[in-house]
């Protein structure tokens, strides 16, 4: 699971919650069902990745989360507010889709994102800025929440 980009396996996981519900004829949450909402969330979900993306590359350090090392810790720009921008816009993204369509199971796609990141990736990430960067890390981590 680490060596696959977490994009990758976001879009596999909606994938096959897309073809879940499409198996299951799309049985949809009318109350959780909004396809302006959707596309709001769906927008808003590549604020944070993106700035993080562009802090990333001006700071010349690695974008791959499975990198063996990163060249600088990043803290400023959405790292202010969450230590993992990029995972928290996967989650937007994949709950903007269930919201866009309203299928109960593509529900199942935020909540898959949100775990597999939470307690595949985010561990072996920190363990490496850890490593890495010790005590400036634990500081950064005491001060700044691991989602928001």
């Amino acid at each position: 699971m680490l060596k696959l980009p977490p994009p990758i396996w976001a879009l596999l996981i909606l994938i096959l919650t897309a073809g879940a519900s499409y198996m299951a004829r799309w049985p949809i949450v009318p109350w959780a069902h909004s396809l302006s909402v959707g596309i709001g969330l769906i927008a808003i979900s590549f604020i944070a990745p993106v700035w993080a993306l562009i802090l990333f590359r001006r700071a010349g350090t690695q974008i791959n989360s499975t990198s063996a090392t990163n060249n600088k810790l990043v803290t400023d720009g959405p790292f202010r507010f969450t230590r993992n921008p990029m995972y928290l816009g996967l989650v937007l993204l994949s709950l903007g889709v269930a919201v866009a369509t309203g299928a109960i199971l593509m529900f199942v796609a935020p909540i898959l994102v949100f775990a597999i990141a939470n307690w595949v990736h985010v561990p072996f990430e920190e363990a490496k800025m850890r490593r890495q960067f010790g005590p400036a890390f634990d500081a950064y981590a005491r001060n700044v929440r691991r989602w928001l």
